[in-house]
């Protein structure tokens, strides 16, 4: 079979302006059209083209460059930088201007609250379209890696620990002093015995401030590389990191709001991340869905109080498990007189209540122990000497009412849409784009770079839907709309 073979030393026929590089249907079009449309000045961007100085690169220039490079999974400044020189999309995109890396992630850095804010307008541009309805809401979380190490994360019993080995360190140094000075031998050691004691109280202080601090905020744990990350438990292990929350529409999957909290787990997002996207919506939905993660029902009150369907799951629905015959809810509750009555028919009064800042408990005992102890079924009912107690929470009826309107066909349709809707962006962004840890330190930096995920998310899904063309001339109609007096790219 023959072989192909080029020629690089071959005269070629290039079109002469670099416009006719990139064809109509060309998906870096949309994203050119989109940076367009952003209302700058509502963004919080400075812009004043007769500024003196150094002339600057206009900041749409910039924020095409981040927002592409973030659609292809290019975060790096320095793989950005790169691309803008030898990558024809983005020479287009920029015009063929080339800021450095250090240029760019100087841009990052400072525009942090304003990056943070253009899923915001994204999403407003999709309302516009009419791509998203805002009728049924589903919120999910996902866990991704802090710009730190786990081993810089220190908490109560770590510090105590490291402090006792430096008074122990520094004990034997100046009891290694004390033999040197008797033995009256050389200096050298001396000096470097000096030296590790000064490093040692260098040590000790930091340790020190740590804890004060750890005292001062309340917090269980403090990362000296990334203060605002907390430690995160996922299937990938232990490590410093942050709970990225998504807010997407059941329309077409596109996310109307993205944030980033320092916790472990959902389970006090649900009403502050639907009532974000419903701020951004200007109007109450009519469903909000999640998962089981989601299940307090001190949270999920908040937005039935609203007039809100919720749908979601107990941590027992979830399960799925098949409850044993003596199960808390095999036991019968007695409104009147407040107390359960247990399979046999043996009573269980009010014993106590367990103050809590989210979600009081009541505690009901047998009326006497010697019930429970002469039962057929002590053992598998309970083994403790005390007798069976039953914990009920002070809203059981509210948890009970979420668990009912769970189970109706209507939000068993919802849920099933729940993982091919709100589950989608985050495989999209962990998957294809590669992203499982954060560049930027510190939750302004954080939420900037939840935004652009998000954003980015959004566009592909829009450029799925309507063709580059249509999005191109749709996104340039609304940025009609925006008075802005930008002057040209310096």
């Amino acid at each position: 079979m023959a072989y192909r073979y080029a020629n690089r030393n071959q005269l070629q026929l290039f079109p002469s302006s670099i416009e006719d590089y990139i064809p109509l249907d060309d998906p870096v079009r949309a994203y050119d059209a989109f940076v367009e449309a952003l209302d700058l000045e509502k963004l919080g961007l400075n812009l004043d083209p007769h500024q003196a100085g150094n002339p600057q690169y206009h900041p749409k220039v910039m924020l095409k460059l981040v927002v592409y490079g973030y659609a292809y999974g290019i975060r790096s400044s320095r793989k950005l930088e790169r691309a803008n020189h030898h990558n024809l999309s983005f020479i287009w995109l920029t015009s063929g201007l080339t800021p450095d890396h250090k240029t760019i992630a100087e841009f990052r850095r400072k525009n942090r609250s304003q990056l943070a804010d253009i899923l915001k307008q994204c999403a407003k541009m999709c309302i516009q379209l009419n791509l998203i309805e805002g009728n049924t809401l589903f919120v999910d979380g996902s866990k991704f890696k802090a710009n730190a190490s786990i081993k810089k994360s220190w908490d109560k019993k770590k510090a105590h620990k490291v402090l006792k080995a430096i008074d122990q360190r520094i004990a034997d140094i100046l009891n290694q002093c004390e033999t040197v000075d008797e033995a009256e031998k050389g200096c050298g050691s001396l000096v470097k015995m000096d030296q590790e004691l000064q490093d040692q109280d260098v040590l000790k202080t930091k340790v020190q401030g740590i804890l004060k601090e750890l005292e001062t905020k309340k917090q269980t744990s403090l990362n000296t590389t990334d203060p605002d990350c907390t430690r995160i438990n996922s299937l990938a292990g232990t490590h410093a990191g942050y709970s990225v929350q998504s807010v997407v529409d059941e329309k077409h999957g596109l996310i109307l709001s993205a944030d980033v909290v320092s916790e472990n787990n959902d389970l006090n997002q649900f009403s502050r991340q639907i009532n974000q996207a419903n701020a951004l919506l200007e109007h109450k939905c009519q469903v909000a869905c999640a998962d089981s993660g989601y299940a307090s029902t001190t949270e999920l009150a908040k937005i039935d109080q609203q007039g809100i369907k919720v749908v979601v799951p107990s941590q027992r629905q979830a399960s799925e498990k098949i409850p044993s015959p003596f199960a808390k809810d095999q036991f019968s509750y007695d409104k009147i007189h407040d107390c359960y009555i247990c399979p046999e028919g043996h009573t269980l009064t009010f014993s106590s209540l367990n103050k809590n800042k989210k979600n009081g408990h009541k505690h009901y005992l047998i009326s006497a122990k010697k019930i429970c102890l002469a039962c057929p079924h002590y053992g598998v009912c309970t083994s403790s000497q005390h007798g069976r107690k039953v914990i009920r929470l002070v809203n059981e009826e509210l948890r009970e009412k979420f668990e009912a309107q769970y189970k109706e066909p209507e939000s068993q349709a919802i849920y099933r849409k729940r993982k091919a809707k709100v589950e989608l962006p985050f495989g999209h962004i962990k998957r294809n784009l590669g992203v499982n840890a954060f560049l930027l330190r510190g939750l302004p930096g954080v939420k900037a770079e939840a935004s652009l995920f998000g954003t980015c998310f959004n566009l592909v899904r829009m450029i799925t839907l309507l063709g580059v063309t249509t999005l191109v001339s749709l996104l340039k109609e609304i940025g009609g709309k925006y008075p802005t007096s930008l002057g040209g790219i310096g």
